[in-house]
């Protein structure tokens, strides 16, 4: 059921060095920032603040205009929140769904979306919130697998809303409505299409040849729609393991890559206007919880456990290492950000010819795996272990 709530006009304008959603400004886990530490002393860079009160989950951050939001779990209920960048003090906390369960971590997955001065985020049991940026006062809010016939995933809903335009894109997995398109003012119906279950994916758009897209990882396929009225182009199976399919696809110049775990692997796909064909599939890069990054024509990723450089136009694989183990990437100043499930925070060159460290320490963190990816920020790097959080001071001096 949908609830609309009064609205707050307030006019923000994001800086070069936010971090406004899931992977980035761009989906993609790369930050354009420059001026960062080439190297980091032995036990890290300077810390220069920590805080808790983030309470359970794997919800990722977003960073604008000095405030960072994210979703937790305390007790029976979950929360959207809100702190200082500069400082990590709490500035606001909404209650959003109830607690969310599961033998894999208990709390939301999904990263908030700020679009302007709106916020919004979706809850383990799929239910989609939007709130005002600066007081975290409900807007609407809409319970999407009851509204369209879906079912919460086996783990929980993990996507992070997309925000085209005046489009508000999210999976709630119904029949006949596997992907929706609502009005992000009211949360109104703009369009619904397919019918695959939601997988853990979170969507992107792209521009292929004059064609707006979105492009999706379902439970049962990749998908491609177009984006002003969700007509179906395409359905990708291949890729799906039916188990759990989770990694963003990655596009670039007229091609998606997706990929997923259990056993499966990675394709690259040619898009046109309203056609898609395979240029590769292959079982060297299995990305479970994580994204590649694609830079310079190469793929920097995990292949389940595996860090793994592999060229994005042919699928042929560059290098492979065990790193800081199995865990996820981010992408800034030529350098790959990586962070291991088991807490160790490392530095490499991003390089495709060898994997070239240069820097790494451990982390103190709790018993469940750090699955919340690095988030780069106005010099600044970010990393979330369930109800902590530590900013790091990676700015060169």
């Amino acid at each position: 059921m949908r609830r609309l709530f009064p609205l707050l006009l307030l006019s923000l304008v994001a800086s070069a060095a936010d971090w406004p959603q899931w992977r980035g400004p761009n989906r993609d886990g790369i930050s354009s920032e420059t001026g960062l530490l080439a190297a980091w002393p032995s036990g890290g860079p300077p810390v220069t603040w920590k805080t808790n009160g983030l309470g359970q989950g794997y919800s990722s951050l977003a960073i604008v205009n000095g405030r960072i939001y994210t979703q937790g779990q305390r007790g029976n209920q979950e929360f959207i929140l809100a702190f200082d960048a500069k400082t990590g003090s709490k500035i606001w906390e909404t209650p959003t769904s109830r607690a969310y369960r599961n033998d894999r971590g208990d709390g939301p997955r999904g990263t908030p979306t700020i679009d302007g001065d709106r916020l919004y985020a979706m809850t383990g049991d799929g239910v989609l919130f939007c709130l005002e940026v600066a007081t975290g006062k409900p807007v609407w809010s809409i319970t999407v697998a009851k509204q369209y016939g879906g079912s919460v995933p086996n783990w929980g809903f993990s996507e992070s809303p997309l925000i085209d335009g005046d489009r508000l894109i999210v999976m709630p997995g119904g029949r006949g409505a596997s992907l929706v398109s609502l009005n992000k003012r009211d949360g109104s119906l703009q369009w619904k299409t397919g019918s695959d279950p939601a997988g853990y994916s979170s969507a992107i758009v792209v521009d292929v040849g004059g064609s707006r897209q979105v492009l999706a990882l379902s439970a049962d396929a990749a998908i491609a729609v177009l984006e002003n009225n969700g007509e179906l182009l395409w359905h990708y199976t291949k890729v799906s393991n039916r188990t759990a399919n989770i990694a963003t696809p990655v596009y670039s110049d007229g091609a998606v890559f997706v990929s997923t775990a259990y056993g499966t692997g990675c394709a690259l796909l040619k898009l046109g206007p309203k056609t898609m064909s395979e240029v590769y599939f292959n079982g060297d890069m299995k990305n479970h919880y994580s994204t590649s990054v694609l830079i310079d024509n190469y793929l920097y990723g995990y292949s389940d456990s595996i860090l793994t450089a592999m060229q994005f136009n042919t699928g042929k694989v560059a290098w492979k290492n065990r790193s800081v183990g199995k865990g996820s990437v981010t992408y800034a100043e030529k350098h790959l950000y990586l962070l291991g499930e088991d807490g160790v925070i490392g530095l490499a060159e991003a390089n495709s010819s060898a994997y070239k460290e240069i820097s790494r320490f451990e982390v103190n963190k709790g018993s469940l795996p750090t699955w919340s990816p690095l988030v780069i920020s106005g010099g600044k790097l970010y990393y979330r272990d369930q109800d902590n959080l530590t900013c790091f001071d990676i700015k060169a001096k």
